[in-house]
């Protein structure tokens, strides 16, 4: 199957520009061409595509995914170093997750905290009107 740049953009959920920045890079091989010369992706693209989304969401630097893809053209020779790039993105988003695990335990105490001053300021006004009743 071949898909074409509007199409590909579509599947991937990536900006036709960006499509071009990351074949400019390196970061995708120059995609066949159809008979009109125009770019003919495929699904192993798409999946590559998918792949190196997955890598930007993690926060891997674009330098370490042009190494990354840079070396899958490598073969099996380069396992070690690819696996090694995974290795310390997998550190730096285990990380990056405690991070916010810790900001999600303070906002959590901050409205749990809120839930408690807004049911004692119910209280006091569910109690005023008995208060005043009583002084009349």
């Amino acid at each position: 199957m071949s898909y074409s740049i509007a199409e590909a953009a579509r599947r991937s959920g990536l900006s036709i520009d960006t499509l071009r920045y990351y074949e400019r890079i390196k970061l995708l091989e120059p995609p066949a061409r159809d008979t009109a010369g125009r770019r003919a992706y495929s699904d192993a693209d798409l999946t590559w595509l998918e792949f190196l989304t997955k890598l930007r969401t993690t926060g891997m630097p674009i330098k370490s995914m042009r190494e990354y893809a840079s070396l899958r053209h490598r073969g099996t020779a380069s396992a070690g170093r690819r696996k090694a790039l995974l290795v310390e993105q997998r550190q730096a988003v285990a990380s990056r997750i405690a991070e916010l695990q810790s900001c999600m335990e303070i906002l959590n105490y901050k409205i749990d905290n809120y839930d408690q001053i807004e049911r004692k300021h119910r209280d006091v006004l569910a109690i005023e009107p008995v208060v005043e009743g009583l002084s009349a």
